[in-house]
């Protein structure tokens, strides 16, 4: 009798829920029941179920107890690969720093997954619009007031980038940035095809980015992009220094290397596609060459960073009075240890060559 009681009971019970369950379907969404169930009835749903989250809770070493108390910490998806690899180690620091759980949107995962090794959850978008949020601005250096972030619900906002956030896990960040084998494996047969019967080969990952910074830099940031003279000289500091250097160009404006690089040497080839939307090969290239000649821009201090050695850079490429430089600090953007060449601001004065 007792028993066949607390059968009733339990299908009853049951009942409830499926009815309560269908109303917040029909009237909130799939999105609202998740939140519901946690913060109303506070069932023992597995993290993965409960936020809707690609998470495996095996592989991040948490009980169901922990992973409801950690709190989602995120960052929105702002940019292209060289963003996204800032804004994802960012997190990453600031998570790790505070004891906090951080978690990925979609668009990073698609961004980054396809190339990198990453390990941090990833949000579904459909629970984005449920959770309590707190925007949290960041600028592009690490700040002490970072240290004290409050909340358990965080999304950051902004598109830092700097190492001062992340420099001190270098080793973990570069875990995170591990290539997979299908695109470490081509790069590294195309270095070692264009290495020929060099012995004393060193490689030099050279990106130029132009495309859009053409106008964007002289016109919005009172700032040039990198020409001619600062190409030949960041060279001239490898051809000084090694018997064999071997330079390989990435550029969204290939055509211009083309015609303003020379190549009579036979040690400079041209590579990649300069495909902005699919940029893992010409990434993956410079990321495997021994040292970096970069110009501006994320994806060229990416590849610095990954790559190690020693990294070439444009450096003072604005004006005293550039708005830039209240988002910009050169001392927070580039290593200590890289070596910096002034940018040619007189084109600022005059005509633009590159227009």
């Amino acid at each position: 009798m007792e028993q066949s009681y607390r059968k009733r009971r339990i299908f009853l019970t049951a009942l409830f829920l499926i009815a309560v369950m269908g109303l917040l379907l029909l009237y909130r969404g799939p999105n609202h029941i998740s939140f519901w169930l946690k913060h109303r009835l506070q069932l023992p749903v597995a993290c993965g179920q409960l936020l809707g989250l690609q998470f495996i809770a095996e592989k991040m070493n948490l009980t169901e107890v922990e992973c409801r108390e950690s709190g989602i910490w995120t960052i929105r998806s702002n940019g292209r690969l060289g963003n996204q690899m800032g804004e994802y180690a960012t997190l990453y620091a600031l998570a790790k720093l505070t004891g906090n759980q951080a978690y990925i949107m979609q668009e990073m995962n698609a961004w980054l997954s396809p190339i990198f090794r990453i390990n941090l959850p990833v949000l579904n978008n459909y629970i984005i619009d449920e959770v309590p949020w707190r925007d949290f601005e960041l600028h592009d250096w690490m700040s002490e007031e970072y240290k004290h972030i409050e909340g358990k619900y965080v999304r950051f906002t902004g598109y830092p980038n700097s190492w001062t956030f992340y420099h001190h896990i270098r080793e973990e960040i570069l875990r995170e940035f591990t290539f997979h084998d299908f695109i470490r494996d081509e790069a590294n047969k195309y270095l070692e095809e264009i290495k020929g019967s060099r012995k004393n080969a060193i490689f030099i990952g050279v990106h130029v980015r132009r495309g859009d910074y053409i106008k964007v830099m002289p016109n919005i940031w009172k700032g040039v992009v990198a020409d001619k003279t600062y190409l030949e000289k960041a060279m001239g500091y490898f051809h000084s220094k090694y018997q064999e250097p071997i330079f390989v160009v990435t550029s969204n404006g290939i055509e211009w290397c083309k015609k303003n690089i020379d190549a009579s040497r036979g040690d400079v080839y041209f590579s990649g596609d300069g495909v902005e939307s699919s940029p893992g090969k010409d990434f993956a290239l410079l990321a495997h060459c021994n040292h970096t000649i970069m110009t501006i821009g994320t994806f060229g201090y990416w590849a610095g960073y990954l790559a190690g050695g020693e990294t070439i850079y444009l450096t003072n490429f604005t004006l005293p009075d550039s708005p830039f430089l209240k988002l910009f600090h050169y001392d927070a953007a580039f290593l200590p240890q890289w070596i910096g060449i002034p940018a040619d601001l007189s084109p600022l004065r005059i005509d633009l060559p590159w227009k």
